[in-house]
């Protein structure tokens, strides 16, 4: 479908929105990312829907004779190729005292959202009308093949038993006073459980929710055909198991007076549905964090996973630069560099979608490369490739910016300065009470220094064989949580230059406690361009960690490289 085909489309469905307006009283439209669980990546993308934006974060807001976009600044670029022609592209920030729908009466998916998100950004100047027919809904309803089964992890992998984090959530309750937790993110359901699953994309989440007694009594929400390897391995019981359709009844029929909801995932519709019996008491679930601390089985297995994909990560690097003589474009890039990975029995499948772009695609924060839109990759060019895998059993994310040809001085020297930030974090010893915020600003600081920065933040957390993007710990600016042993974070500084490249460099690291020293230390075990550092910017203690870097790198790998690739991957030493 060409460009024009695509907005010829988009105003159509536009159009049938708004033709429904007048049915359900409403003078405007909301339409989030997320799917009802809220989960990063969904096989339901109701937002590219109406507006063709593909970016993982964003909120459109259709009116009777205007349509806006609010997304991040990782998005900004992005947005305005996407859906400029038919949305008003807006900063998310702005949203929260945004006049633009003042006093208009907008229509709201009560299973898309939850009461704290329609306070925080709407209640002000607008009224809120729940529908529960999703009009996008009504427009394309996609058929979902939902008939794969959830699997469980061994202890061996996971290190902890479902019992002891059922443990842990009882005596949260205990504590909190309270009679039941309403686990409504599937990722939390999936580490207390110790189950995986198969319902979107690029993570092995299990779409499902929980209900946990403070008797450690659990109700587990999803659909039967789901269940039924569960089931079979006797991971569950059968009245331990809720279909979906029976929630209304089962927690009108729960005996007990208080319960947990967290207000930050519970969507509208269960929080209505619980407070018609319960008094609800809104904590933050204490699995986040008790996801966010790895233990040394799952830091183990995220180092072998990370082996694996530093070898695929090392090969691609090594064709992409010194073998591969033709013409070829970014999507051949990212095709050679799955395949790289699929030669590893180990890996499953990417744990986002590849970030290939080059020249002035690089500039474009999340860009998405396609057939359509991809360019040929050319000697001159500065090639930014962010990608990761899904492993039996660990996550990667990993991002190398390289070059083809001798760059510029100005490009030379703007990729030391990121390179600098990011070995400032990686170099830093961590004090007990240090957040990511405090981090962030290390990274910062060589490109501030030069009137430069970048719109996202430095880092992110990471879950094990789960989500690529985990709370509640990041490197942000804006980010309190204390950084604790165990934890993985991304650490990812860069710059872009609208039109022109992007630079990034990312390495996943966990955070390692020896003694009373406290700091990070690497997982990803892959080459950073050499070629395009500026070593006259470099102080002597960061070409010394450049140096252990690489032998580390290559001591771990090494053994699986040819002769040619071992050679070239020993000369970053």
């Amino acid at each position: 479908m060409d460009k024009i085909s695509e907005e010829n489309k988009m105003n159509k469905e536009i159009k049938i929105i708004r033709n429904k307006f007048k049915k359900y009283a409403i003078e405007g439209y909301i339409v989030p990312k997320n799917d009802d669980y809220f989960t990063e990546y969904s096989k339901i993308n109701r937002l590219k829907i109406i507006s063709n934006f593909s970016g993982s974060a964003g909120l459109a807001v259709v009116l009777k004779k205007k349509n806006y976009l609010f997304t991040d600044g990782r998005y900004t670029i992005q947005s305005q190729l996407e859906s400029g022609k038919n949305f008003k592209i807006i900063s998310f920030e702005k949203l929260i005292n945004c006049s633009l729908f003042k006093g208009l009466k907008l229509g709201v998916d009560p299973k898309l959202f939850t009461y704290q998100q329609i306070k925080k950004y709407f209640l002000k100047h607008s009224k809120i009308k729940f529908i529960k027919e999703n009009l996008i809904d009504q427009i394309k309803k996609k058929k979902i093949n939902d008939t794969s089964p959830f699997f469980s992890l061994n202890k061996k992998i996971v290190g902890e038993s479902s019992n002891s984090k059922l443990d842990k959530i009882a005596n949260y309750l205990k504590k909190n006073k309270s009679d039941f937790i309403f686990i409504s993110a599937p990722e939390n359901v999936a580490w207390i459980l110790n189950i995986r699953g198969n319902d979107g994309p690029n993570s092995p989440v299990p779409n499902c929710r929980l209900i946990i007694s403070k008797t450690k009594k659990i109700i587990l929400i999803s659909k039967i055909n789901k269940c039924k390897k569960l089931l079979k391995d006797k991971i569950i019981k059968l009245n331990e198991f809720l279909d979906i359709n029976d929630v209304p009844k089962k927690i009108l029929n729960l005996k007990g007076k208080n319960f947990i909801i967290d207000g930050n995932s519970c969507s509208v519709y269960y929080e209505d549905l619980i407070k018609s019996k319960f008094k609800i008491l809104k904590r933050e679930d204490p699995t986040y964090f008790l996801k966010s601390i790895k233990n040394k089985i799952e830091i183990n297995n995220m180092k072998k996973a990370h082996i694996f994909d530093g070898v695929a990560l090392t090969k691609f690097l090594y064709w992409i630069k010194n073998i591969n003589k033709k013409k070829i474009t970014e999507v051949d890039a990212q095709n050679k560099l799955e395949k790289f990975r699929r030669k590893n029995k180990n890996f499953l499948y990417p744990s986002f979608d590849t970030i290939a772009g080059s020249g002035k695609n690089g500039a474009i924060v999340h860009y998405r490369a396609n057939k359509k839109s991809c360019r040929t990759i050319k000697n001159k060019d500065i090639f930014l490739c962010d990608s990761g895998g899904q492993y039996k059993y660990g996550t990667t994310d990993v991002t190398r910016t390289i070059c083809f040809s001798k760059p510029s001085n100005n490009i030379r020297n703007i990729f030391t300065y990121v390179l600098k930030g990011h070995i400032a974090v990686a170099t830093t010893n961590l004090k007990k009470d240090d957040i990511g915020k405090k981090i962030d600003f290390r990274a910062r600081k060589y490109l501030k220094q030069n009137n430069l920065d970048y719109a996202h933040g430095t880092g992110h957390g990471v879950g094990f064989f789960l989500n690529v993007h985990e709370g509640p710990q990041s490197i942000s600016k804006m980010n309190k949580v204390k950084i604790k042993e165990g934890m993985i974070l991304s650490n990812e500084p860069g710059y872009y230059k609208k039109d022109k490249f992007g630079i990034r460099i990312e390495n996943l690291v966990y955070v390692k406690k020896i003694r009373k020293k406290t700091f990070f230390e690497n997982l990803t075990l892959a080459p950073i361009e050499k070629d395009l550092i500026n070593p006259k910017l470099l102080s002597l203690s960061e070409k010394n960690y450049l140096f252990k870097y690489h032998l580390n790198v290559y001591s771990n790998i090494s053994k699986f490289l040819d002769i040619k690739e071992k050679k070239w991957l020993a000369s970053f030493i």
